[in-house]
């Protein structure tokens, strides 16, 4: 009986498909046409960025909603490249992310013969940031390699993954067979470890828990054991919205001297799946954050437990499991201690913003009034600085941007029409400055492209406002701040997208209702000196 055969770019896509993915990002090209060949008879999406840096952007958010990896497809060199930022981002902010680009032929690697679009060494560049990178030099090693990927992007902390062809390998044909799903390995710590862990928690008397990114999944488990030990939750930026609306959430940044205060009160701290990292912990560099008595760390990464701050229990294991195991050492009772301590940080937080915080966290708040099931991916621009600060998202998931971590500008755009394409029936609302959207404008096209229910709300305040403070506070005249902005409804008709200006804070409710009814983008504009209400 004949083996039937397929090309290498046929058989990619029939291992994505075995491994969950339904949609890919990318921009094709001469150096990738091949990884195309057996698209269109897939069912997997294609959504076209106008940059390989939003094709990352979009893979990113992606997999942030729908807790899948997301998948980028670009070319080699300077598509690759372009991508670069994004997976750095990623890293930063553990998310799982698998990168596919292309490559030259196999006999000019490392030659230097100026090939288009070659590199020194790309594969060398790539084992810098990605998890894992590998360069397919058989085509018969490919099942073998996507398996590999899924299982580092699954098992273990996520960030991203790169695999790259070489053009000539691209066409080349194998045989057909049975494509299976990776398997997945989580750490599990024993349960002598998590008996020791619950009965440190059940015999403090003030304790505390730090949240992050690396405790969504555990929402469930989570919330029994602080009932049962009376612990407020402090989330991070990438945790906020777990426990949304329960008295034991304190949903504002570690940074914040309320929540260090309430850290610095605690008997035992249990952090679950956070690095514990500056732009967290220590937003201002003022080395102001506690030393934490009696700190219980659990993480996925065993590299991320040896780096500090020291623990008095180290736990290598997921989150989820690490809960759930506790749990069941727990007594069943509710303590009922850590509701107070909850809320009198909450209040102490808030009260600590300036005004202007507070107003731009009253607009953020007005959002998910506005639209209770939306989601807001954040760029790098004020408003969002003031929500990592005190943000009180509806559920998990429904808040996350680039502020912190990377911090890359322009993430907002393409990211939030990644976060349309894995929940289409939620609303986006992509918060942007107008200094960042400018990084990523032309992603408009793309939300059009992909009838995306985006809201580009554009906070505009003529500028890089935040970096133009800090060199007026530093004694600085201010230079190369003031980049000129384009009239963004008149860019937004462009592309023959609904928008509009608000002339007052008061009207974002109605506007975000009338865009939320389209079927595809739109955009509104608040401006700090043209809006009424957008400053205190």
């Amino acid at each position: 009986m004949s083996v039937a055969m397929r090309t290498v770019g046929e058989a990619l896509v029939g291992l994505l498909e075995a491994n969950g993915v339904d949609v890919v990002f990318g921009i094709p090209g001469v150096h990738t046409v091949e990884l195309y060949r057996g698209l269109a008879a897939s069912k997997i999406r294609h959504i076209t960025p106008r940059h390989e840096q939003g094709a990352g952007f979009m893979a990113d958010a992606y997999a942030r909603v729908s807790g899948k990896p997301g998948v980028a497809l670009v070319i080699t060199g300077p598509g690759l490249t372009n991508t670069i930022t994004a997976m750095a981002q990623a890293r930063q902010d553990s998310i799982p992310m698998l990168v596919i680009s292309g490559v030259n032929r196999r006999d000019s690697l490392g030659h230097g013969r100026g090939l288009l679009h070659e590199l020194p060494d790309q594969h060398g560049m790539m084992t810098t940031l990605a998890l894992y990178s590998h360069t397919l030099l058989n085509p018969v090693d490919l099942p073998l390699v996507i398996d590999r990927a899924f299982a580092v992007l699954l098992s273990g902390r996520p960030g991203p993954v790169h695999i790259e062809i070489p053009t000539d390998v691209m066409a080349e044909t194998v045989g057909s067979q049975a494509a299976k799903p990776a398997l997945a390995t989580r750490p599990h710590a024993d349960g002598e470890t998590l008996q020791r862990a619950a009965i440190l928690c059940a015999d403090a008397s003030r304790p505390a828990i730090l949240c992050g990114g690396g405790a969504l999944a555990a929402e469930a488990e989570l919330r029994v054991l602080a009932e049962r030990i009376g612990a407020p939750v402090v989330t991070t930026v990438n945790a906020r919205g777990l426990l949304a609306g329960h008295p034991l959430r304190v949903p504002a940044s570690p940074s914040l001297k309320a929540v260090r205060a309430l850290l610095r009160d605690a008997d035992l701290v249990l952090a679950l799946g956070t690095e514990m990292g500056q732009t967290d912990y220590d937003l201002y560099a003022d080395g102001g954050f506690p030393e934490l008595r009696n700190l219980i760390r659990i993480d996925i990464d065993a590299a991320q437990l040896a780096r500090g701050p020291r623990a008095s229990l180290s736990i290598l294991s997921g989150a989820k499991a690490a809960t759930a195991g506790m749990v069941g050492f727990l007594p069943d009772r509710v303590a009922k201690n850590g509701a107070t301590r909850a809320e009198a940080s909450r209040k102490a937080a808030v009260k600590e913003l300036t005004p202007k915080m507070q107003a731009e966290v009253g607009v953020i708040h007005a959002i998910y009034e506005a639209l209770p099931d939306c989601t807001i991916v954040g760029d790098s621009t004020q408003a969002v600085y003031a929500g990592n600060l005190y943000c009180d998202a509806p559920r998990p998931r429904a808040w996350f941007n680039s502020a912190t971590g990377y911090g890359s500008l322009g993430y907002a755009p393409p990211a939030a029409v990644g976060a349309a394409i894995a929940d289409g029936g939620r609303p986006v609302v992509c918060l942007v400055g107008d200094g960042g959207l400018q990084f990523s404008l032309a992603e408009i096209g793309s939300a059009v492209d992909a009838e995306a229910r985006v809201i580009f709300l554009v906070w505009n305040n003529d500028g890089y406002r935040e970096i133009e403070t800090h060199m007026l506070e530093a004694g600085i005249v201010p230079r190369g701040v003031n980049p000129t902005a384009p009239d963004f409804l008149l860019t937004a008709k462009a592309y023959d997208v609904p928008a509009e200006r608000l002339a007052d804070v008061e009207e974002l409710p109605r506007a975000l209702a009338d865009a939320a009814a389209r079927k595809g983008p739109s955009l509104i504009e608040i401006h700090q000196a043209r809006t009424i209400g957008a400053t205190a």
